[in-house]
Protein backbone atom coordinates (compact mmCIF):
# COMPACT_ATOMS: atom_id res chain seq x y z
CA UNK A 1 0.00 0.00 0.00
CA UNK A 2 2.77 2.22 0.57
CA UNK A 3 4.77 1.44 -2.32
CA UNK A 4 1.67 2.40 -4.05
CA UNK A 5 1.33 5.53 -2.46
CA UNK A 6 5.07 6.27 -2.87
CA UNK A 7 4.25 5.73 -6.62
CA UNK A 8 1.44 7.91 -7.04
CA UNK A 9 2.75 10.47 -4.69
CA UNK A 10 5.48 11.04 -6.97
CA UNK A 11 3.58 10.72 -10.26
CA UNK A 12 1.20 14.17 -8.76
CA UNK A 13 4.59 15.70 -7.95
CA UNK A 14 6.02 14.99 -11.32
CA UNK A 15 2.41 15.93 -12.73
CA UNK A 16 2.74 19.68 -11.65
CA UNK A 17 6.06 20.16 -12.27
CA UNK A 18 5.68 19.12 -16.05
CA UNK A 19 2.92 21.51 -16.62
CA UNK A 20 5.09 24.47 -14.85
CA UNK A 21 7.91 23.63 -17.18
CA UNK A 22 6.44 23.20 -20.03
CA UNK A 23 6.33 19.75 -20.82
CA UNK A 24 3.61 17.64 -22.27
CA UNK A 25 1.75 16.45 -18.90
CA UNK A 26 0.58 13.44 -20.46
CA UNK A 27 3.78 11.87 -22.17
CA UNK A 28 5.78 12.69 -18.67
CA UNK A 29 3.53 10.55 -17.15
CA UNK A 30 3.71 7.87 -19.61
CA UNK A 31 7.47 8.47 -19.53
CA UNK A 32 7.00 7.79 -15.17
CA UNK A 33 5.05 4.46 -15.74
CA UNK A 34 8.47 3.34 -17.88
CA UNK A 35 10.97 4.66 -15.72
CA UNK A 36 8.92 2.28 -12.87
CA UNK A 37 9.30 -0.67 -14.52
CA UNK A 38 12.83 0.21 -15.16
CA UNK A 39 13.44 0.53 -11.70
CA UNK A 40 11.58 -2.52 -10.36
CA UNK A 41 13.48 -4.34 -12.82
CA UNK A 42 17.07 -3.10 -12.01
CA UNK A 43 16.43 -2.87 -8.20
CA UNK A 44 16.03 -6.77 -8.43
CA UNK A 45 18.63 -7.34 -10.37
CA UNK A 46 21.15 -5.70 -8.25
CA UNK A 47 19.97 -7.40 -5.42
CA UNK A 48 20.43 -10.59 -7.03
CA UNK A 49 24.41 -9.46 -7.71
CA UNK A 50 25.13 -8.51 -3.85
CA UNK A 51 23.14 -11.88 -2.91
CA UNK A 52 24.46 -14.32 -6.10
CA UNK A 53 26.32 -16.41 -3.21
CA UNK A 54 23.03 -17.23 -1.86
CA UNK A 55 20.86 -17.00 -4.67
CA UNK A 56 23.79 -19.70 -6.80
CA UNK A 57 23.44 -22.12 -4.34
CA UNK A 58 19.77 -21.93 -4.14
CA UNK A 59 18.54 -21.16 -7.49
CA UNK A 60 15.31 -22.37 -6.68
CA UNK A 61 14.55 -19.43 -4.87
CA UNK A 62 15.73 -16.28 -7.34
CA UNK A 63 11.83 -16.49 -7.65
CA UNK A 64 11.52 -15.26 -4.63
CA UNK A 65 13.15 -12.47 -5.28
CA UNK A 66 9.72 -10.89 -6.96
CA UNK A 67 8.46 -10.82 -3.01
CA UNK A 68 11.35 -8.48 -2.70
CA UNK A 69 11.85 -4.49 -2.56
CA UNK A 70 15.40 -4.86 -4.16
CA UNK A 71 18.36 -2.64 -4.00
CA UNK A 72 17.36 1.05 -4.47
CA UNK A 73 20.66 2.09 -6.09
CA UNK A 74 19.82 -0.62 -8.87
CA UNK A 75 16.60 0.32 -9.27
CA UNK A 76 17.80 4.47 -10.06
CA UNK A 77 20.32 2.60 -12.12
CA UNK A 78 18.05 0.69 -14.24
CA UNK A 79 15.92 4.12 -14.61
CA UNK A 80 18.23 6.08 -15.90
CA UNK A 81 18.60 4.23 -19.33
CA UNK A 82 14.79 3.90 -19.34
CA UNK A 83 14.67 7.94 -18.82
CA UNK A 84 17.23 8.47 -21.58
CA UNK A 85 15.67 5.84 -24.14
CA UNK A 86 11.79 7.57 -23.50
CA UNK A 87 13.43 11.06 -23.42
CA UNK A 88 15.29 10.77 -27.22
CA UNK A 89 12.28 8.93 -28.38
CA UNK A 90 9.76 12.00 -28.19
CA UNK A 91 12.23 14.57 -28.20
CA UNK A 92 12.00 15.67 -24.64
CA UNK A 93 14.68 18.17 -23.54
CA UNK A 94 16.68 15.78 -21.37
CA UNK A 95 17.98 17.92 -18.28
CA UNK A 96 14.77 19.56 -18.02
CA UNK A 97 12.86 16.37 -17.85
CA UNK A 98 15.05 15.09 -15.34
CA UNK A 99 14.73 18.38 -12.87
CA UNK A 100 10.81 17.68 -13.39
CA UNK A 101 11.29 14.05 -12.25
CA UNK A 102 13.54 14.24 -9.48
CA UNK A 103 11.43 15.80 -6.72
CA UNK A 104 8.73 13.04 -7.91
CA UNK A 105 11.58 10.62 -7.11
CA UNK A 106 12.30 11.98 -3.65
CA UNK A 107 8.56 12.19 -2.18
CA UNK A 108 8.22 8.74 -3.47
CA UNK A 109 11.25 7.45 -1.78
CA UNK A 110 10.61 9.12 1.56
CA UNK A 111 6.87 7.30 1.50
CA UNK A 112 8.51 4.10 0.35
CA UNK A 113 11.24 3.65 3.31
CA UNK A 114 7.78 3.57 5.40
CA UNK A 115 7.00 0.95 3.51
CA UNK A 116 9.93 -0.87 4.60
CA UNK A 117 9.73 0.11 8.20
CA UNK A 118 6.54 -1.36 8.15
CA UNK A 119 7.83 -4.80 6.79
CA UNK A 120 10.45 -4.35 8.63
CA UNK A 121 13.51 -4.89 5.74
CA UNK A 122 16.40 -2.73 5.41
CA UNK A 123 17.28 -2.65 9.04
CA UNK A 124 19.32 -1.18 11.17
CA UNK A 125 22.01 -2.06 13.53
CA UNK A 126 21.52 -3.18 17.00
CA UNK A 127 21.72 0.26 18.96
CA UNK A 128 20.58 1.84 22.61
CA UNK A 129 19.64 5.49 21.76
CA UNK A 130 16.09 6.00 23.04
CA UNK A 131 14.88 6.29 19.31
CA UNK A 132 15.53 3.02 19.00
CA UNK A 133 13.00 0.27 17.37
CA UNK A 134 12.21 -3.38 18.43
CA UNK A 135 10.39 -5.40 15.65
CA UNK A 136 8.24 -8.76 17.65
CA UNK A 137 6.82 -10.12 14.57
CA UNK A 138 7.95 -13.16 13.15
CA UNK A 139 6.76 -12.36 10.12
CA UNK A 140 9.81 -10.17 9.60
CA UNK A 141 11.98 -12.13 10.31
CA UNK A 142 11.19 -14.64 7.87
CA UNK A 143 10.90 -12.49 4.99
CA UNK A 144 14.10 -10.44 5.77
CA UNK A 145 15.91 -11.72 8.22
CA UNK A 146 14.79 -8.93 10.66
CA UNK A 147 16.51 -9.44 14.15
CA UNK A 148 13.09 -9.72 16.72
CA UNK A 149 13.24 -8.39 20.28
CA UNK A 150 16.26 -6.52 19.60
CA UNK A 151 16.47 -2.49 19.72
CA UNK A 152 17.79 -1.50 16.01
CA UNK A 153 18.39 1.81 14.55
CA UNK A 154 15.40 2.52 12.39
CA UNK A 155 17.39 3.42 9.33
CA UNK A 156 14.05 2.89 7.62
CA UNK A 157 13.05 6.37 9.28
CA UNK A 158 16.47 7.89 8.77
CA UNK A 159 16.08 7.81 5.33
CA UNK A 160 12.79 8.74 4.70
CA UNK A 161 13.57 11.70 6.98
CA UNK A 162 16.44 12.61 4.48
CA UNK A 163 14.89 12.07 1.17
CA UNK A 164 12.21 14.19 2.82
CA UNK A 165 14.58 17.04 3.14
CA UNK A 166 15.66 16.42 0.05
CA UNK A 167 12.50 16.64 -1.53
CA UNK A 168 11.66 20.24 0.04
CA UNK A 169 15.44 21.73 -0.99
CA UNK A 170 14.43 19.84 -4.37
CA UNK A 171 11.01 22.15 -4.13
CA UNK A 172 12.83 25.38 -2.95
CA UNK A 173 15.65 25.13 -5.62
CA UNK A 174 13.61 23.91 -8.72
CA UNK A 175 12.00 27.81 -8.89
CA UNK A 176 15.66 29.01 -8.45
CA UNK A 177 17.59 27.04 -10.72
CA UNK A 178 20.26 28.36 -12.49
CA UNK A 179 20.06 26.16 -15.74
CA UNK A 180 17.97 22.60 -16.68
CA UNK A 181 20.00 19.79 -14.86
CA UNK A 182 20.69 21.48 -11.62
CA UNK A 183 17.69 20.37 -9.70
CA UNK A 184 18.46 16.87 -11.47
CA UNK A 185 22.15 16.60 -9.95
CA UNK A 186 21.39 17.92 -6.71
CA UNK A 187 19.01 15.46 -5.73
CA UNK A 188 22.11 12.39 -7.17
CA UNK A 189 24.30 14.60 -4.97
CA UNK A 190 22.47 15.37 -1.72
CA UNK A 191 21.16 11.71 -2.12
CA UNK A 192 24.46 9.79 -2.28
CA UNK A 193 25.45 11.58 0.39
CA UNK A 194 22.95 10.89 2.69
CA UNK A 195 22.92 7.18 1.53
CA UNK A 196 26.70 7.09 2.64
CA UNK A 197 26.44 8.38 5.76
CA UNK A 198 23.15 6.16 6.90
CA UNK A 199 24.55 2.94 5.79
CA UNK A 200 27.45 2.93 8.81
CA UNK A 201 24.28 2.41 10.97
CA UNK A 202 22.44 -0.41 8.90
CA UNK A 203 22.65 -3.68 9.83
CA UNK A 204 20.76 -5.99 6.91
CA UNK A 205 23.05 -8.05 4.87
CA UNK A 206 21.33 -7.58 1.42
CA UNK A 207 23.38 -4.06 0.73
CA UNK A 208 26.41 -7.06 -0.26
CA UNK A 209 30.10 -5.31 0.68
CA UNK A 210 33.03 -4.57 -1.14
CA UNK A 211 36.82 -3.88 -1.24
CA UNK A 212 37.36 -6.40 1.48
CA UNK A 213 34.26 -5.00 3.54
CA UNK A 214 35.21 -1.67 3.76
CA UNK A 215 32.49 -0.48 1.95
CA UNK A 216 28.95 -1.56 1.56
CA UNK A 217 27.60 -1.61 -2.21
CA UNK A 218 25.68 1.24 -1.79
CA UNK A 219 28.69 3.17 -0.36
CA UNK A 220 30.57 2.25 -3.26
CA UNK A 221 27.77 3.04 -6.00
CA UNK A 222 27.22 6.66 -3.73
CA UNK A 223 31.04 7.57 -4.28
CA UNK A 224 30.47 7.00 -7.76
CA UNK A 225 27.71 9.18 -7.77
CA UNK A 226 29.26 12.16 -5.78
CA UNK A 227 32.23 12.00 -8.64
CA UNK A 228 29.81 12.29 -11.60
CA UNK A 229 28.10 15.00 -10.43
CA UNK A 230 31.10 16.69 -9.95
CA UNK A 231 31.98 16.03 -13.28
CA UNK A 232 28.92 16.42 -14.74
CA UNK A 233 28.30 20.16 -12.82
CA UNK A 234 30.43 22.66 -14.72
CA UNK A 235 30.02 20.86 -18.15
CA UNK A 236 25.92 20.99 -17.68
CA UNK A 237 26.29 24.38 -16.72
CA UNK A 238 28.04 25.57 -19.39
CA UNK A 239 26.08 23.55 -22.07
CA UNK A 240 22.32 24.62 -20.37
CA UNK A 241 23.31 28.08 -18.81
CA UNK A 242 21.36 30.74 -21.31
CA UNK A 243 24.75 32.85 -22.81
CA UNK A 244 23.33 35.83 -21.41
CA UNK A 245 23.51 34.39 -17.64
CA UNK A 246 26.76 32.60 -18.62
CA UNK A 247 28.52 35.78 -19.74
CA UNK A 248 28.10 37.51 -16.51
CA UNK A 249 28.66 34.66 -13.91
Amino acid sequence: MLLALAFLAGLWVVSLRAKKAGLDGTLITDMAVYVLIGGLVGAKLLLLVVEWPYYSKHAGEIFGLLQSGGVFYGGLLGAFPVAWWFARRHHLDGWRTADVLAPGVAIGQSIGRLGCFAAGCCYGRPADVPWAVTFHDVYATRQVGTPLDTPLHPTQLYESLATLAIFIFLSWLWGRKRFDGQVALAYVFLYAVARFVIEFYRGDAARGMVLGGWLSTSQFIAILMVLAVLFLYPYVLRKEQPPAAAATS
